[in-house]
């Protein structure tokens, strides 16, 4: 099974047939999973706590965002939850989790780091950061990268200010439109997104919904994990992310 979570991961395709499902008296279509950590975690829920470490990850991105868990110890952080949302079938192996605001990111990190890699002498612990690293005061890219040259390797900031930046990206909005038959306003959109790395868009959420023809009730935090799931690796958006992430750029 490790195989087939690393180095056949590509060449391989995984059915999981789900608990609770009345095999024998109704029709079901069987499609392959998408190979990500959280699918990982339901095969082996059932599983010998000798398999565990099948699913325990090679990589843990501390992240800002609630830090207290919900039931059953699940992510509460809404950055997490997008982060999660966006790279966990490419990296299967990688969790996010939100612990905090900026300076408390250092601080569990540092511990975590200090314990984990004594247990798991092959685990990696990363932390980043929104770009308003500087306590919400304009700050530009190259404040950015005097603080990665200032700071340890396993530090990461963002060039766009902050998530919201980059789920509002036309690229990804265009795309949410057409996979739910809506019709994306790009002229309305262009006139109100005139700087997609340092404008103030979390609080504009409305509008962008607006842009989007939705008219219905939906949240702002629904609306941005929606947004979360529709980002591939063979977007734009997702190798800006990406270099961000894990290739410290």
């Amino acid at each position: 099974m490790r195989a087939l979570q690393s180095e056949l991961k590509d060449e391989c395709q995984i059915i999981q047939f789900k608990k609770g499902v009345s095999w024998a008296s109704t029709t079901q279509t069987l499609l392959p999973i998408k190979k990500t950590i959280a699918k990982w975690r339901e095969i082996f829920e059932t599983a010998l706590d000798d398999l565990t470490g099948l699913v325990s990850p090679k990589t843990i991105i501390y992240c800002e965002g609630k830090d207290r868990p919900g039931l059953s110890g699940q992510e509460n952080g809404f950055d997490a939850k997008v982060y999660n949302n966006i790279f966990s079938e490419k990296y299967h192996d990688t969790l996010f989790i939100s612990s905090g605001g900026n300076s408390e990111l250092d601080q569990r990190s540092e511990i975590a780091l200090a314990i984990l890699t004594k247990v798991f002498s092959d685990i990696q612990i990363l932390v980043l950061k929104d770009r308003d690293i500087s306590s919400g005061k304009s700050n530009t890219e190259n404040d950015r990268q005097v603080y990665l040259q200032t700071n340890p390797q396993t530090h990461r900031v963002l060039k766009r200010w902050e998530i919201e930046n980059y789920l509002y990206d036309k690229e990804v909005l265009k795309k949410y439109c057409e996979s739910n038959s809506l019709v994306f306003s790009e002229k309305e959109y262009a006139k109100f997104v005139t700087d997609i790395d340092n404008q103030n868009l979390k609080d504009e959420t409305a509008k962008i919904k607006n842009f989007c023809g939705i008219t219905t009730s939906v949240t702002a935090e629904n609306f941005k994990l929606a947004l979360s799931t529709i980002i591939t690796a063979d977007m734009t958006i997702f190798r800006e992310l990406e270099n961000c992430v894990f290739k410290r750029l």
